[in-house]
């Protein structure tokens, strides 16, 4: 028999089947479950949930819940529940197949927030009452507070402000993960709150437990599962060209004096330009390296091996199966060169722009002035969400936004006239980079952006299009319809999605 990590008294005695404690979640409830990328997400009683609720419905009756998470999670919990249609609404992101075509279908809402925001929404009380908090741990002490798991995300802002509390303590966790994370518990509602007490990405500001009111806990399953196995495939040539033109950029602000020589604290977005981009900076000229992200995937995981990268701050870790395993097998080595924070931290606008982050996020499109689409496909189907690339992008040093220059087999531009949907504006965006090059649009007027991109980023297939559309804009502005600040042809602005959508491509014949 397996060693309980169940060391509080009173709480052993609330150990429960996965079933039972699903049966405590009622219809309606708001239900704050941990998970962020992938990682610490609970296994066994969202699963339960999903039977749960089909059972209802089965027999006719309503039962749907709002499920408020870290970030995104896995198919045991988002896409359980989201098969038998049992959220009603989902914040503040996900990723999920069968809950992204719920969401495009119109069969359940979902509120798509920067993911900083979303802990102080649930304070101020804009969400409304959390009902239960559902969270996974590695351990219990005997005081009743928590190991936490792989992630941290929201877990301190549920535990404190759900009404009920069930925890699924996972013995597939190592125990050797106690001691990396950093609970911060110094915040506070305005206009109470006091400067966050960071300096540098590596200061540790809080404790490395969760508090957690024992009285609060209605139940405890107990599991041994893994993580999801976050795997990325080997970079591509486009992908290993976008990072190529990045190390060259960040080369060149090095010698001209805007960037020291170890660089400003790291942050990557998710997904395999950006693992991409860290394997060039593990190859490349510069060392020591420190990272302030959200998550902490391979390509700088392998960083903190080689040694190129001294130290990482995230709010979780996002590993392929076997990147899992190093890890786990060297955890003394990283428990002390990766600190785990809650995402209001990690995301923090107000830490962000003190330590100077170097942003470096992916986008779906970019437009000739610069504004940038994360999240939506043709401008009305979402893609996962914006997550943490506008906490970033607007408070960084340096905001870089990265794709390749086209999509589907070059059907698609992912530069266009206009994007389809805005996440981040032309304010928030400074540099822009696909396989074609870079475009440092700091310093640039509107429509020297529309040059620098085209030139720098966009696909051969498309320029002679771009430039088309630019140079009649201009024409047509200074025929007196418009403006010459930023000029377009309304009636065309998004003419080339709409072909997309109508013949499946964007450029006529």
């Amino acid at each position: 028999m397996r060693p309980s990590r169940i060391a509080h008294a009173g709480l052993r005695q609330k150990i429960m089947s996965a079933e039972a404690a699903a049966a405590l979640i009622e219809n309606g409830d708001h239900v704050g479950m941990s998970g962020f990328t992938g990682a610490g997400y609970p296994k066994a009683i969202p699963l339960a949930l999903a039977r749960h609720i089909q059972a209802h419905h089965d027999a006719g009756k309503a039962f749907r819940i709002g499920v408020w998470t870290g970030a995104s999670t896995a198919p045991e919990l988002d896409g359980a529940l989201a098969k038998v249609g049992g959220m009603d609404m989902r914040l503040p992101y996900q990723s999920d197949p069968t809950c992204r075509a719920r969401i495009n279908d119109g069969e359940m809402a979902y509120m798509d927030i920067h993911l900083s925001h979303v802990a102080q929404y649930v304070w101020f009380g804009f969400l409304g009452k959390l009902n239960v908090a559902v969270i996974e741990v590695a351990g219990i002490l005997e005081d009743g507070r928590l190991i936490p798991a792989t992630s941290v995300g929201n877990n301190k802002t549920w535990l404190d402000q759900a009404d009920k509390v069930i925890l699924e303590v996972n013995h597939g966790h190592s125990l050797g993960l106690e001691g990396m994370h950093d609970i911060y518990y110094g915040t506070e509602r305005p206009p109470h709150r006091k400067p966050i007490p960071m300096t540098h990405a590596g200061d540790r500001i809080g404790e490395p437990y969760l508090r957690c009111d024992p009285a609060k806990v209605i139940a405890i399953v107990e599991t041994q599962l893994p993580d999801r196995d976050t795997r990325f495939s080997a970079p591509d040539e486009p992908s290993k060209r976008i990072a190529g033109h990045l190390m060259d950029f960040l080369q060149d602000e090095v010698a001209q004096g805007r960037l020291p020589p170890e660089l400003l604290p790291l942050q990557s977005g998710v997904g395999n330009i950006a693992n991409a981009v860290m394997e060039s900076l593990n190859e490349g000229p510069f060392n020591d390296l420190q990272g302030y992200t959200e998550v902490l995937q391979d390509g700088m995981l392998a960083m903190l091996k080689s040694g190129k990268m001294a130290m990482a701050s995230s709010t979780a870790l996002s590993f392929s199966a076997p990147v899992m395993e190093e890890f786990l097998a060297n955890l003394d080595f990283y428990r002390e060169r990766i600190v785990l924070r809650p995402q209001e931290i990690s995301n923090h606008p107000e830490v962000i722009r003190r330590l100077g982050i170097i942003a470096m996020n992916g986008m779906i499109e970019a437009d000739l002035y610069g504004n940038v689409n994360s999240t939506h496909v043709m401008g009305t189907r979402i893609m996962n969400g914006i997550g943490g690339s506008g906490d970033f992008a607007r408070n960084a040093y340096l905001s870089v936004f990265m794709t390749p220059s086209t999509a589907k087999g070059g059907s698609i531009s992912c530069i266009v006239p206009m994007v389809s949907h805005v996440d981040h504006t032309e304010h928030d965006v400074q540099i822009v980079v696909t396989e074609q090059g870079l475009a440092d649009l700091r310093g640039l007027s509107p429509r020297q952006r529309s040059r620098r991109i085209i030139e720098r980023c966009a696909h051969p297939d498309f320029r002679p299009a771009l430039l088309d559309y630019v140079e009649r804009s201009e024409a047509n502005a200074r025929a007196g319809h418009g403006g010459m600040h930023t000029p377009h042809l309304l009636d065309e602005a998004l003419s080339w999605h709409n072909r997309y959508e109508q013949t499946g491509k964007m450029l006529a014949d």
